[in-house]
């Protein structure tokens, strides 16, 4: 019994894969031991001979065959270890928010197993981080429908019955405080507005009453009136099919890059376009602002984060003193939905 199960450890033991560590010294021993072999028989068989002690013209002959001995076994070297270059590379730039940045083997046999794991690796995190974010900006969705509710049904509500007590009150009140009064039904009135302005953003009804090409048309014309930037509008209206992920994912991008380009771009004009160009849908957003966006703040990432959510490909090209470009690019748009 103990014969059979020493045989059959020892039978499992001989299987065992390699491991990389294992492998690449094996490599190692094979390339140093191939040099040195092919030397001694290049020293063995060749008319050169050594004498005892060394003759001086014999010097240059060891000096050669050293220096390619040498230069061979770094040369192999070089080429076997050259991978592990180009991964420390892939691992100083990785950016999980970037995907699809990945290693081949290169026909490395030796290291095809850890450049096949690091990209496995890679495989996981960034499915782990597109399914965690979704998670957190559906419950982001869900509380920002939550304030716009309150907002407008709360707030805006006692707003509207504090303005129709002013008018009243304005309609009794002697001529020497009418002005006053009607001052401070301007300061509700303008802050009912605020608080239904607030609460478009934070729930876009209209995109979903309306659909995207309205939902877009009213963020552009929100903008503009708020910013005075010009915003010009190019939306194809024979768009394919869209689920609702997608149709709200473009829309908090668009919302996204206009308010950057409100506040920080300094611009005169500004274009969103959608358009659906060979078999993808792109959303463009540019304006002709300062550009030099250098490193991506909150909201790049966040809409960075979004894109991943529906399998799209978000670029941001910000030349310092032409403007910034926000494009998105989504493959197959009508099979496309964020993870739940």
């Amino acid at each position: 019994m103990d014969d059979r199960v020493a045989g059959g450890a020892a039978q499992r033991a001989v299987h065992l894969p390699r491991t990389p560590a294992q492998a690449l010294f094996r490599r190692l021993v094979l390339i140093n031991g191939l040099v040195f072999t092919i030397g001694t028989l290049v020293l063995a068989f060749s008319p050169a001979t050594i004498s005892a002690p060394i003759v001086l013209a014999e010097v240059p002959v060891l000096l050669i065959g050293l220096a390619v001995m040498l230069g061979a076994n770094a040369l192999l070297l070089r080429r076997s270890l050259a991978p592990l270059d180009a991964l420390t590379a892939l691992m100083q730039r990785v950016d999980l928010l970037r995907t699809g940045d990945r290693l081949s083997d290169g026909g490395n046999s030796d290291l095809t197993h850890l450049i096949g794991t690091f990209n496995s690796m890679l495989d996981r995190l960034e499915a782990e981080r597109s399914a965690s974010s979704g998670h957190a900006l559906a419950a982001q969705e869900g509380e920002r429908r939550r304030i716009a509710r309150e907002l407008h049904d709360e707030i805006g509500q006692s707003l509207t019955v504090v303005l129709l007590g002013l008018k009243r009150v304005v309609d009794r009140a002697p001529d020497d405080l009418r002005e006053e009064l009607h001052g401070v039904q301007e300061i509700v009135r303008a802050s009912l507005d605020e608080v239904r302005q607030v609460a478009r953003r934070l729930r876009p009804g209209v995109l979903e009453d309306l659909g995207l090409h309205s939902a877009l048309n009213a963020l552009a014309a929100d903008v503009s009136q708020m910013s005075g930037v010009k915003v010009l509008r190019s939306v194809q209206p024979d768009l394919p099919p869209l689920g609702s992920d997608v149709e709200l994912v473009l829309y908090r991008i668009a919302q996204e890059s206009l308010t950057n380009i409100a506040r920080h771009a300094h611009a005169e004009h500004a274009e969103v376009s959608l358009q659906a160009e060979d078999g993808r849908l792109v959303l463009r957003i540019a304006d002709d602002g300062q550009g030099g966006a250098r490193q991506d703040g909150a909201g790049i990432r966040g809409m960075r984060e979004r894109a991943l959510l529906i399998g799209a490909r978000l670029s941001v090209d910000s030349p310092p003193g032409v403007g910034t470009c926000v494009r998105l690019d989504i493959p197959d748009p009508a099979n496309r939905s964020a993870t739940s």
